[in-house]
C-alpha cells in the first residue's frame, strides 16, 4: 500500500490530507508495498532501491546511512505480537528522507503512523522534515515506555494468580513476557546507537529546538532501557522463585504419598502374613483377626506421630 499525504494550512490550524501525485513537501507512507509501488517511488524520487526494501527485511538492524543526497534511518519500533502466545515484539520502520520528500516504510500498520495519520501528534507539518523524522523517533520511545508499562502490569496480574495456584500456564504466560522484555532490550539498544550517530554527525539539518527535541528523544529512549532491564530482571528472579515453589511443593507431594505408602504397608503386611497357609500366633483364637486390626492399627498410628513430628505429613 503506498499512500500520498501533504499537510495543509486551515485557519492557522495545520491539517494532513491525502493526494495523487508526488511533489515537494509530502510524506509517502509505504505499508507493505508491492514491487510496482517500490519500483514507482525509486524511479520517480531517485531512491536507492535499497533503502525501501532494507525496511522490509524483518531482520534488519536499527541503522543510519546517507547515499545520494537520501538518508536512510533504520529503528525498531514496537507492536503487538503476532503470535498469541507473545504479547510484544519488533518490527523495523524505515525512515527515507529525500530532497523533498519524506517517505516512511514498514512491513505492517502501526500505532507511530497512525497517531499522525488521525492528528494526534500536534506541531505535525510533513514539510518539516527533520521535525517529522524527531516526532516519530519520539513517539517510537514513547510506544516503547507505554508497552513496558503493561507489560508490568500483566506480570503482576500473573504474579499474584501464580501465588493462588502454581499452573504452568502462568508460568508460560510469564515466559512469553520475559520474551517480549528481551525483544524490547535488543531493539532499544540498537535504537539508541542511531539516535547518538545523529546527535554526534548530525545526518539531517537541525535547528536548536530540534536538537533539544533528539535530545529529549534519547533521554525518553534511556529511559525506556533502564525500565526493560530492571523489569526483565524482576520477571526473572521472580520465575525463579515461582519455579522453586512449584519444585518445592511437587517435593512436598511425593514426601506426603511416601509416609502414606509406607502406613498403609504395615496393615498389608501384617494380613499377608496371617494370610499364609502356615501356622501362626492367634490362628485358633476367635478375637484373633480383632487384636490383629487392633495391633495394625496401633502400628500405623504411632508411625503416623513420628511422621507428622517430624513435619512428613
Amino acid at each position: 500500500m503506498l499512500q500520498i499525504y501533504r499537510t495543509i494550512d486551515e485557519g492557522g490550524k495545520p491539517r494532513i490530507t491525502t493526494i495523487d501525485q508526488f511533489g515537494s513537501g509530502i510524506w509517502i507512507n509505504m505499508v507493505a508495498p508491492t514491487s510496482e509501488e517500490v519500483a514507482r517511488v525509486t524511479e520517480t524520487l531517485s531512491i536507492p532501491s535499497d533503502y525501501i526494501r532494507a525496511a522490509l527485511d524483518e531482520e534488519e538492524r536499527p541503522r543510519i546511512d546517507t547515499e545520494d543526497g537520501c538518508t536512510l534511518i533504520v529503528i525498531d519500533i514496537p507492536i503487538p505480537g503476532t503470535q498469541q502466545a507473545i504479547p510484544y515484539t519488533t518490527m523495523p520502520l524505515g525512515i527515507i528522507v529525500a530532497a523533498s520528500t519524506i517517505i516512511t516504510v514498514c512491513l505492517t500498520e502501526n500505532a507511530i503512523i497512525d497517531d499522525f495519520l488521525s492528528g494526534r501528534v500536534r506541531g505535525f507539518y510533513t514539510f518539516k522534515k527533520t521535525r517529522f523524522v524527531l516526532q516519530i523517533l519520539f513517539r517510537n520511545a514513547s510506544y516503547f515506555l507505554q508497552y513496558l508499562r503493561q507489560i508490568e502490569r500483566t506480570s503482576d496480574r500473573v504474579g499474584a494468580e501464580l501465588q493462588e495456584s502454581l499452573k504452568n500456564r502462568d508460568l508460560l504466560q510469564l515466559l512469553n513476557l520475559k520474551k517480549s522484555l528481551v525483544y524490547f532490550s535488543t531493539s532499544l539498544r540498537s535504537n539508541a546507537i542511531v539516535l547518538d550517530k545523529i546527535l554526534k554527525f548530525q545526518p539531517l539539518r537541525m535547528y536548536p529546538d530540534d536538537t533539544d527535541l533528539l535530545e529529549d528523544v534519547i533521554i525518553e529512549n534511556r529511559q525506556a532501557i533502564d525500565m526493560a532491564n530492571t523489569y526483565s530482571t524482576i520477571l526473572a528472579e521472580t520465575m525463579d522463585a515461582f519455579a522453586s515453589l512449584i519444585s518445592n511443593n511437587f517435593n512436598s507431594i511425593l514426601r506426603f504419598l511416601t509416609s502414606i505408602t509406607i502406613i498403609l504397608a504395615v496393615p498389608t503386611m501384617i494380613a499377608s502374613f496371617i494370610g499364609m497357609n502356615v501356622p501362626v500366633p492367634l490362628g485358633n483364637d476367635p478375637n484373633g483377626f480383632f487384636i490383629l486390626v487392633l495391633l495394625s492399627l496401633v502400628i500405623s498410628g504411632i508411625l503416623a506421630a513420628i511422621m507428622m513430628r517430624k513435619d512428613w505429613l
